[in-house]
């Protein structure tokens, strides 16, 4: 404890929004915690926004209604915010910040980590290598996740993220290593019926024994809106760097976060950036994303998965576009197969893991993936494209070969990338299923695909030409 924390000030200037400003102060540091006594007696909490010139900005996690200028009192506890970390955090569902939302006792603590961390040293870093297994095709077969990597999924208004998300933490896994496998999932901005969904689920599947939830409602204050994603990941980071284990972080929405940011720069009247977001997201977004990634010496590995939400699906739109800069791709959920009725409605046209070829291939998924997800996507698009053609031509127009590609692509729709919602694939089903689509075609056709796989195809009777 700071020898400021026995230091009372009753020096409240001005009462704006979620902020409080202190004059007079002294020794005050930037996310020091604070503590706020209301003129009802009633005990706030608050983290320092800004400092400077003997003032302190102190946004109040619970609001500023009931409190004034003469009667607050104010008490800097010298502590940044920190988090009680073990591995009795699994299983476990909290608010944003952290304290326990199931009822259950309060967090075992064998340390008390700081939730702003602290940033990885290049010169430490690994390169993501190995895959997980989300047990979705149309990401595992067409753009494998990889341990330590960044892959967001950009969603729009309306369409079923969320679903997509509380599947991946269900299924997702290492196989062979399940045991050193944790999943961390933090939900920023959900209406009380979402967090429902989101226990309920975990809970019936049996997926909360090796989840932490961390749960900020949209009538939850901002500044805990803010602070959810670092406490997710400061127990990510815990369970991956002292535990050992491989750790899939889950954010979602990441829209949310952005406005929650917003809301709070507006009250500092801070200069706006682009669309009235703060000049610093990009600052920002990266202090998130960038504590996922690899260690050298350390077994653990963070994965992360952003969902944000695209306002009206632009994706030039500040928040997926300055995430698209930091991150290693990004999954689409497409509104176009949404209406077709495909599930998860995850568009491979645009959608892209960068780092795909370090977690495919011999020893990881199967030899022949690489070749199968490039032969898959070229028929898709060239399926894609005839539809078009169809709509002005007439599909009695196309040739034999033009027909079987126009096939192949609802077929994919319905037979790869379409599954039930608790269907879980692994990578040699997903892989089978690429094969037997590819059977509608003969051997001519498959270019993307050397012919000794072809071969190879053909003896394990994956590969049956009509």
């Amino acid at each position: 404890m700071s020898k400021e924390s026995s230091i009372v000030y009753r020096t409240v200037s001005d009462v704006s929004g979620p902020l409080l400003v202190v004059e007079q102060t002294h020794d005050v540091a930037y996310n020091e915690v604070v503590k706020i006594r209301a003129p009802n007696g009633e005990l706030l909490t608050g983290t320092v926004l800004e400092t400077g010139h003997h003032r302190a900005v102190i946004q109040v996690f619970e609001g500023t209604s009931g409190l004034d200028t003469d009667l607050t009192s104010v008490r800097f506890t010298g502590e940044t915010m920190r988090l009680p970390v073990s591995t009795e955090i699994l299983g476990r569902v909290l608010d944003g910040a952290g304290n326990p939302l199931d009822k259950g006792p309060p967090l075992t603590a064998e340390d008390h980590w700081d939730i702003y961390g602290s940033p990885i040293n290049p010169y430490a870093r690994q390169y993501p290598r190995q895959p997980i297994q989300t047990g979705l095709s149309s990401i595992d077969g067409l753009n494998t996740l990889v341990r330590g990597q960044k892959l967001p999924i950009f969603s729009g208004s309306g369409l079923p993220h969320n679903r997509i998300a509380a599947q991946i933490v269900r299924q997702a896994k290492i196989p062979g290593e399940e045991s050193d496998f944790a999943i961390v999932f933090g939900a920023m901005g959900i209406t009380a019926t979402e967090a429902q969904y989101f226990m309920d689920s975990f809970e019936e599947t049996g997926a909360l024994e090796h989840t932490t939830l961390f749960l900020n409602l949209a009538n939850d204050p901002a500044i805990e809106r803010i602070i959810t994603p670092r406490a997710a990941l400061t127990a990510a980071e815990y369970l991956a760097y002292t535990a050992d284990m491989h750790v899939l972080v889950i954010l979602t929405d990441m829209t949310n976060y952005a406005e929650a940011l917003r809301e709070i720069s507006a009250a500092r009247s801070e200069v706006p950036g682009r669309r009235g977001y703060p000049g610093y997201l990009y600052t920002d977004l990266s202090l998130i994303y960038e504590r996922a990634g690899r260690i050298k010496g350390r077994k653990g590995t963070i994965t992360q998965m952003p969902i944000l939400s695209m306002p009206q699906d632009d994706m030039t739109h500040p928040i997926p576009d300055l995430t698209g800069y930091i991150t290693e791709g990004q999954i689409i959920v497409g509104r176009g197969v949404h209406r077709r009725g495909i599930y998860p409605p995850i568009d491979p046209g645009p959608s892209l893991s960068r780092l795909m070829k370090e977690g495919i291939g011999e020893g990881m998924t199967r030899f022949d993936h690489k070749e199968i997800q490039a032969q898959l996507y070229y028929g898709y698009s060239e399926g894609r494209d005839l539809r078009d053609l169809v709509a002005v031509v007439g599909a009695e127009a196309l040739t034999d070969r033009d027909q079987k590609y126009l096939k192949f692509a609802d077929r994919f729709e319905t037979e790869f990338i379409n599954q039930g919602e608790f269907e879980d694939r692994s990578f040699e089903q997903t892989l089978d299923i690429g094969w037997n689509l590819l059977s509608d075609f003969p051997e001519r056709e498959l270019k993307r695909i050397d012919p000794e796989t072809i071969s190879w195809a053909k003896e394990q009777a994956l590969y049956r030409p009509n």
